[in-house]
């Protein structure tokens, strides 16, 4: 008979935002190549979209599973699900729970912030810094678990800098524990002005790099941070951006020193690998650095992510090759133990030797607070 297909449903933005929507597709292509199925991908224009995108897939009777990505899903997909019992949905960052039906994928967001917080730390003593800094959306729940990752990782690598060294980290190290982290929430996901203004009084405080903990707010930190880098006559950061989510290092090349990455692709293929082989139940699945579902980014991430970008006619193809080299020049410009010690965290959270804090709670937030400032 006809092939089985597999459905995706985009956030606003579709194709070719080289995060979210893209890495869902990545997924879903190498999940329909995998179990011979045909891939069948309807664009969200506007949030009207998502609830007739859900359901014209599920009328189809057809798909294995249908993906819809992004948290801004969770009532279209609730409500499409309660309607086609029978059909098997995923959802990313979507945490319903309670539908048999229904997959919601996370993340640890937590560990993959103490990665950077580690690189950001470990640049502050390079560059005889006092602060790393981070700005954030809306203060929520979800983002106090990249609050308090980051600022553990910023810690673990003071440390980590007097072991091996002998002597304490230059900058950073001076500074008391607990304001060596430079914090702001915007109040916004949407802004990059607000962005934009918050890295600019960090940068001004002295932060080597912040980190975006917002979606859109992180290209008003990469522009403030290669507005202040060029205007000290450099062409490259210090300061420096920090990306979420996908790997955002091609976003201002040279200003961006590494990014924490969500492996949407790794979350779709493992939901569409459980629903061919029958194992699929519905409730939430987390998936970590041990599944590869968080990471740091790499060069060849960027290399991927560059490729979907000429495809989609987000990069031009002429300027591939630009932004590729100006990433790697930034990259090989920073000392290798400053890489050496964000790996080292990196194995130990992998193997579970380090157990990240998670603050998910009013509680946990208070207490970490307390630790970490």
């Amino acid at each position: 008979g006809p092939k089985k297909k597999i459905g995706l449903v985009t956030d606003i933005g579709g194709r070719g935002d080289l995060s979210f929507n893209d890495m869902g597709f990545l997924g879903s292509d190498m999940a329909a190549k995998a179990f011979n199925l045909d891939l069948i991908e309807l664009i969200s224009t506007t949030e009207a979209d998502y609830r007739p995108n859900l359901r014209t897939l599920a009328k189809r009777g057809d798909c294995v599973l249908i993906v819809a990505v992004g948290f801004l899903l969770t009532d279209a997909l609730n409500e499409t699900a309660t309607e086609f019992p029978d059909q098997k949905f995923a959802g990313i960052d979507i945490y319903i729970g309670n539908q048999p039906n229904v997959l919601g994928i996370g993340f640890e967001e937590h560990k993959g912030s103490a990665m950077v917080g580690a690189v950001a730390a470990l640049l502050a003593a390079h560059y005889n810094k006092p602060h790393v800094g981070m700005a954030l959306g809306i203060e929520i729940p979800v983002l106090w678990k990249f609050e308090i990752g980051y600022k553990f990782g910023v810690d673990w690598a003071v440390k980590w800098y007097e072991q091996k060294f002998g002597k304490p980290a230059p900058g950073i190290a001076a500074t008391p524990a607990k304001e060596r982290v430079l914090w702001t929430y915007t109040g916004t996901f949407s802004d990059p002005i607000k962005g934009y203004e918050a890295a600019k009084t960090q940068f001004a405080q002295g932060a080597v790099a912040c980190y975006n903990v917002g979606g859109p707010i992180g290209l008003g930190i990469f522009q403030a941070a290669e507005e202040i880098g060029k205007a000290e006559g450099k062409t490259m950061g210090p300061p420096f951006g920090i990306g979420v989510d996908a790997d955002q290092d091609w976003v201002r090349p040279g200003w961006v020193i590494t990014s924490m990455m969500k492996r949407v692709d790794t979350g779709v293929y493992v939901a569409a690998k459980m629903a061919v082989e029958g194992t699929f139940k519905g409730g939430i699945l987390i998936l970590g650095p041990k599944e590869n579902g968080i990471a740091m980014s790499t060069l060849e991430d960027m290399d991927t992510f560059l490729t979907l970008g000429v495809q989609a006619g987000t990069v031009k193809p002429e300027d591939r090759d630009k932004i590729f080299n100006a990433v790697k020049a930034m990259r090989d410009a920073q000392p290798a133990w400053i890489w050496e010690g964000a790996q080292e965290l990196i194995n130990l959270i992998k193997t579970g030797q380090i157990e990240v804090p998670l603050a998910f709670t009013a509680e946990d937030i208070a207490k970490y607070r307390a630790i970490y400032g």
